[in-house]
């Protein structure tokens, strides 16, 4: 398994448990996202915490969810960055557009002030 998703009342927090967001799990937690977005979930919680890379297919994965939680009016969040996933983040200029959180208990805060 690649990630663990867990269902709050208000959000859904997918922890991805892979040191590395690539195109080998890219694909999965896009389908994974689709599917949270299908069932209504609208805030979604990335916890990147375990995940020290990031390539273009992670990054895609992550606009993915974005773009989903804003299409249904919701909240994307990601949290828990390593510093060379923030250095991507920041090189493909995304966190401009991204919602970017230090830890989880941040993340929730922006979430429920939202």
């Amino acid at each position: 398994m690649n990630f663990i998703v867990r269902k709050e009342e208000n959000y859904s927090c997918i922890k991805v448990v892979r040191d590395r967001l690539d195109s080998f799990v890219s694909p999965e937690l896009k389908a994974e996202l689709v599917m949270l977005a299908s069932n209504q979930e609208h805030n979604i919680i990335l916890d990147l915490a375990d995940c020290n890379y990031c390539d273009s297919s992670g990054l895609s994965a992550i606009l993915v969810g974005n773009r989903l939680c804003e299409d249904s009016e919701g909240t994307f969040i990601i949290c828990n960055l390593s510093q060379s996933v923030e250095k991507m983040i920041k090189l493909a200029m995304l966190d401009s557009i991204l919602l970017i959180a230090s830890n989880l208990e941040e993340a929730e805060k922006l979430l429920f002030n939202i």
